[in-house]
């Protein structure tokens, strides 16, 4: 087996002298062009416009967060208990709004506390109103149909 004839070696390969020429400080980088040759949409009289990205920066959180002194009402319980018993989609929703509560009691945060358990209020109380409603009108269907089949 010939040890030149290697499967890795690269036919043509360049010749050291070449290779110590790049390496040498003397060499400088070629110059900045203002005019990109090849670029496809560059046409002659065209001025080009470059834009820096969007960057969007969150607002830092507290280091050690300090829990509200009279924390505002969650509505957990209430809200687990318009899930199961009175209107599913009411009750999630109060749900979360009573967790975000939770949390905003927790991240010292007055004001979204305020809003979410407002929210989880009124959607609790909303909730429990069209459970009630639903049942009645079930009860009263059922009372119709009971009558109309039993003359």
């Amino acid at each position: 087996m010939d040890l030149s004839q290697s499967f890795n070696q690269i036919t043509g390969a360049c010749d050291s002298s070449e290779k110590s020429a790049m390496l040498q400080p003397g060499l400088k980088p070629p110059l900045y062009q203002d005019n990109f040759a090849g670029y496809p949409y560059a046409f002659p009289g065209q001025t080009m416009v470059t834009m820096q990205p969007a960057v969007f920066v969150p607002a830092t959180p507290q280091a050690n967060p300090i829990p509200l002194d009279d924390p505002l009402p969650e509505y957990t319980w209430y809200s687990m208990f318009t899930l199961l018993c009175c209107c599913l989609h009411l009750g999630t929703a109060a749900l979360v709004y009573s967790l975000y509560t939770q949390s905003a009691n927790y991240s010292g945060r007055q004001d979204l506390a305020k809003k979410s358990s407002k929210m989880a209020r009124n959607l609790n109380h909303v909730s429990v109103v069209v459970g009630i409603i639903f049942i009645v009108l079930f009860v009263v269907l059922e009372f119709e149909q009971i009558k109309i089949t039993d003359p």
